[in-house]
């Protein structure tokens, strides 16, 4: 570590002194090792345990007017004790920052692992995916919806072979007690049809997007995907996506019929999270040992490149606008429809 490196982050350390009513209480617990850029997270270390945790540094001033979410997101992790979901563990609050302690992710993003390998198969994706849903049951089992389930929040917890998946970012996660789900957020590629369509929805949105991953799981590209917005949104609401050749060819009927049941329009007809976990795909044999690596690698690099398909949306006037243009045009198919 450089030297202005080290400066900056005994500066940091004295901050915590100075300023926070538990500064003594944090820094006796965390020595500071490492300072992320663009993140804004710390790499700590409990003195005692040696234990290594991430510190999450939020600036109160870049909070304003958002400070319902933050709280809601701790709320939320709270609440949380499953070993497939990134966990608070503390909290520390000064004048200018507030710091969350969480439990350390080391292993990367799910996508960026897949290239990295040497072989995969079904059976890997279908071993992640069990992981997910078990998590996202226990999410659902305690009233919570994540509701912003994509890739980019599925972390391996270590670098090693047998890593564990955790899911992380809970910043546009509700419970159930707060009320009626009617909030367009989550991002577009993943979002649900009723999502989209300003209904009401329930945790079923989570499914819907468990369903997107698998997908691209399988071929390394999104089964809704266009550069116009208007488009994209027909796509996802009319549920209208494709097994392609070559792509599909040597993926397992058991896999298609999995995604299918979460692909579904209707949220009545989409499997829930003890329905999905009960399919051949997760709990059988159906899915196949092929090394489909090779094909699937490719797609991934070629339809994720860095900072694309990363457009978080809440319900802004920007969105607002898009979702204008959704419904248009699907009024515009229905009126095409009747006129046929």
């Amino acid at each position: 570590m450089s030297k202005e490196s080290c400066e900056k982050l005994s500066l940091l350390f004295n901050v915590l002194i100075l300023c926070s009513k538990n500064s003594q209480k944090f820094s006796s617990l965390m020595d500071i090792k490492q300072l992320g850029s663009f993140s804004e997270v710390h790499l700590a270390q409990h003195r005692r345990s040696k234990r290594l945790v991430a510190v999450k540094c939020i600036h109160k001033t870049a909070l304003r007017g958002r400070e319902a979410m933050l709280e809601n997101e701790i709320a939320v992790l709270r609440k949380i004790d499953h070993e497939n979901i990134v966990s608070l563990v503390d909290t520390f609050d000064t004048p200018a920052k507030l710091y969350l302690v969480m439990t350390l992710a080391t292993g990367g993003e799910l996508l960026e692992r897949i290239v990295e390998r040497g072989s995969y198969t079904e059976k890997d994706a279908s071993r992640v995916i069990r992981q997910v849903l078990g998590a996202v049951k226990y999410l659902h089992q305690l009233g919570i919806v994540h509701r912003d389930l994509k890739p980019e929040n599925l972390l391996y917890e270590t670098p090693f072979e047998d890593s564990k998946i955790v899911i992380s970012d809970f910043g546009l996660s509700k419970m159930e007690e707060q009320g009626v789900f009617s909030t367009t957020c989550g991002t577009p590629a993943y979002a649900a049809p009723e999502l989209l369509q300003q209904k009401t929805y329930d945790k079923k949105v989570d499914l819907w997007a468990l369903g997107v991953i698998s997908y691209i799981l399988l071929c390394g590209y999104p089964p809704f995907y266009d550069e116009n917005d208007t488009q994209l949104y027909r796509q996802i609401i009319k549920a209208q996506y494709e097994f392609d050749p070559p792509y599909w060819d040597d993926i397992s009927e058991s896999a298609k019929d999995f995604i299918s049941h979460l692909l579904q329009k209707d949220p009545e007809k989409r499997f829930d999270c003890e329905q999905a976990l009960q399919h051949s795909w997760i709990s059988g044999g159906g899915a196949l040992e092929k090394n489909i690596h090779g094909s699937v690698s490719e797609q991934i690099q070629k339809n994720f490149a860095k900072n694309q398909w990363k457009r978080a949306f809440n319900a802004t006037v920007v969105v607002r606008h898009l979702i204008k243009k959704a419904l248009a045009a699907e009024a515009e198919d229905e009126a095409e429809a009747s006129s046929t």
